[in-house]
């Protein structure tokens, strides 16, 4: 790997993990402050695995952890290591904010704000939770690392999306912010389909509104009986599918998954299978996350078996967000050269293969904001 792309990497992997900080407008040193009147676009939580800002670093989408405790700084338009003398070293990355989208100012016919039904991710991602509740997110079944149902309590969003309202924010955020590309997920329902009838309907809808709009849905994997649910998905128009198990050990399922562990894998395989026979190879990804105690070496193994699957395995840090189980517990973020050295083996894994996340034509792969991934031309 040459130096250039080592650089990126490492630089990824080192802000994914510990995030950036902002000088004050004013000459004090050493002080800091949040960043949000400096990072426009930001997703203060969810789902997970990310609560960040946008940006876009040597114009690749990034999601960045905001921590003023970081050494890491944004300034001019430069990635800044500052270090323990104050002295500032230009890690030679180029950092671009995203402006705060048109659409979010605008609210449904049936007076809901726009920016409670879906989010900008990067520069040109649309993504939302269609259904913000779930059913493992009781205290002994939820997975560790989700907020999923935190932004509904804080009011920032809404308990379930209409197809008709996805529709009427997706076509104006393709008309006015030029949205390429949408996402949509769910916490998981009590039917055998786990939500994806639901996802199916939303899809339709955003189609019939915009139909050159590519969109990625993601849900848990159907029961086995119900495998037709994501043949439905396919016949409503979604282009890819992310059914994301985020482990492959089910001891560390157990541990940060209790609810999803139940669920086995597989029961994932069969999913997999089955949506790669619907939607292709490389059109169907899973998250693996980086840090919840899996030996990277398996974790690189199962990933290789994914890729052989023709499944994307979108590797990605764990991150403590507020309002999660593993955030009031304490658990740290992983080392970033760890994150940066499992990237960079899975990256090569999915080179040998020809799988690229930029050519999926929506979803997590395909935005890349929240991995290290894309730097390692994976």
């Amino acid at each position: 790997m040459s130096p250039q792309p080592d650089l990126g990497l490492s630089a990824r992997s080192e802000v994914a993990v510990r995030g950036v900080a902002l000088d004050l407008p004013s000459d004090t040193p050493g002080t800091t402050t949040d960043l949000g009147a400096s990072i426009p676009l930001r997703r203060p939580g969810g789902a997970g695995p990310s609560a960040d800002g946008h940006v876009l670093v040597d114009g690749l989408k990034t999601a960045i952890p905001i921590n003023p405790a970081s050494p890491y700084r944004l300034r001019d338009g430069r990635l800044v290591r500052t270090g323990p003398d104050g002295g500032i070293t230009d890690l030679g990355v180029e950092v671009d904010t995203v402006a705060r989208p048109a659409f979010y100012d605008l609210t449904t016919a049936d007076g809901v704000p726009y920016e409670k039904l879906a989010r900008l991710h990067g520069n040109d991602v649309l993504a939302t939770t269609a259904v913000q509740t779930c059913v493992r997110y009781g205290e002994q079944d939820r997975c560790r690392f989700c907020a999923i149902e935190q932004s509904l309590r804080s009011g920032a969003t809404t308990a379930v999306k209409t197809p008709d309202q996805l529709a009427e924010v997706a076509e104006a955020a393709v008309r006015l912010d030029g949205v390429k590309q949408m996402v949509l997920t769910t916490g998981t329902s009590n039917g055998r389909d786990r939500g994806a009838r639901h996802l199916a309907r939303c899809v339709r809808a955003i189609k019939a509104a915009v139909p050159d709009l590519p969109i990625q849905v993601q849900c848990e994997p159907p029961a086995p009986e119900d495998l037709a649910a994501l043949q439905e998905l396919k016949d409503a128009g979604a282009d890819a599918v992310g059914i994301h198990v985020e482990s492959l050990d089910d001891a560390v399922r157990a541990r940060w998954m209790p609810g999803k562990a139940t669920v086995p894998l597989s029961q994932y395989r069969l999913a997999w299978d089955e949506s790669v026979r619907l939607f292709g190879a490389n059109a169907v990804s899973t998250y693996l996350i980086v840090g919840l105690g899996e030996d990277p070496d398996e974790l690189v193994a199962g990933a290789a078996d994914l890729v052989d699957r023709g499944v994307y395995p979108f590797v990605v840090p764990y991150r403590p967000i507020p309002g999660t189980l593993a955030f009031a517990d304490g658990d740290p973020a992983p080392d970033p050269e760890l994150l940066a050295e499992v990237t960079a083996r899975v990256a090569k894994i999915l080179q040998a293969a020809g799988m690229r996340g930029a050519d999926q034509a929506a979803g997590c792969a395909a935005c890349g904001a929240c991995s290290a991934l894309s730097a390692a031309g994976g």
